[in-house]
């Protein structure tokens, strides 16, 4: 529990020009990432245990700590100023080191109330969320899982924020703060309309009939774009309808003579009543792989351990069933 000294009594005796670990209460670290996170002095007092004045006191000392407002009154809420947003992450990524190597941090996930939040860009998240849920639900039911599907450029920040703990998409994160490890692959179809006038009683389909034909690809703004841009990265092909998933490609392909490139297990999710007709991708890249990334900071982490685990273990069993 926080000290109830008061911000006057603490800026009394620490010497800003000469302040050390020695003279910082770091609780007032712990303080900081539940407001940080909570943005409300409420809730964050709940989440820690302790009343809200305790917090209050706890915020006007950080704020003479780091000299700056922090928190800003908005609405009902607060909202963080640029500093706090600066200190958000090393602060919470300092917290979580520290916290691995604490005795008696083992977990145990019969017992642990752990949250985790995944983001599954579509549509892998039809494909692996109903799996997981029960899976986590059988091995560990006071753990709650949040699943997210929408993906995007945010998705990378999110993860330095740690306002999510895992992803699982197409994406290869080629950076030292984050680690992805590839957990499945699918293989590419063409897809078309079985009654398509040129290809829909082919078996097979070469590339010069591929860049010939009409396209249905994902709209620029959707949020599996980073499986758009595998596939096509590398072929100028024409796009007469773009879609926000693969799903609406695929109906479109299906009802008219448009072309679109997705993995084989989507069109095999579709009702056969959609009539499609699929086709080997006569591209190089005939597979596509997927990944699981996490931050650097998670890595040491027990319950992120088991619970990368238990992804990689669902996932690789989904992708052998189908």
């Amino acid at each position: 529990m926080l000290a109830s000294s008061s911000a006057h009594d603490w800026q009394q005796t620490v010497d800003p020009k000469n302040a050390t670990l020695r003279g910082v209460d770091l609780n007032l670290l712990i303080v900081f990432d539940a407001v940080m996170q909570e943005q409300n002095i409420t809730r964050a007092a709940k989440n820690l245990n302790m009343s809200q004045p305790a917090v209050s006191n706890a915020v006007a000392r950080l704020k003479v700590m780091f000299k700056d407002d922090l928190f800003m009154r908005k609405g009902r809420g607060i909202s963080p100023t640029l500093r706090a947003r600066q200190l958000s992450t090393p602060v919470r990524q300092a917290l979580q080191l520290v916290r691995n190597e604490l005795p008696g941090t083992s977990f145990d996930p019969a017992t642990s109330s752990r949250i985790f939040s995944i983001a599954i860009g579509t549509p892998n998240d039809v494909r692996f969320a109903p799996e997981l849920i029960k899976n986590t639900a059988k091995k560990a039911p006071s753990v709650k899982l949040n699943l997210d599907s929408l993906g995007g450029t945010s998705l990378q920040e999110r993860l330095i924020q740690q306002e999510i703990d895992y992803i699982i998409g197409y994406t290869y994160f080629d950076n030292a703060d984050f680690v992805s490890t590839e957990i499945f692959s699918d293989e590419l179809v063409v897809i078309c309309a079985k009654d398509h006038p040129r290809l829909g009683q082919s078996s097979k389909i070469s590339m010069e009939q591929l860049l010939h034909e009409q396209h249905a690809s994902l709209s620029p703004t959707s949020d599996v774009m980073d499986l758009n841009h595998i596939v096509y990265k590398d072929l100028q092909v024409q796009s007469s309808y773009r879609g926000a998933t693969l799903g609406n490609l695929i109906a479109v392909a299906a009802q008219s003579e448009l072309l679109c490139v997705v993995p084989r297990w989507v069109k095999e999710f579709f009702p056969t009543s959609l009539e499609l007709h699929a086709m080997p991708f006569p591209g190089e890249q005939t597979q596509i792989r997927a990944y699981l990334t996490w931050h650097e900071s998670r890595q040491n982490d027990a319950a992120h351990i088991w619970m990368r685990d238990q992804l990689m273990a669902v996932c690789g069993e989904v992708v052998a069933k189908g």
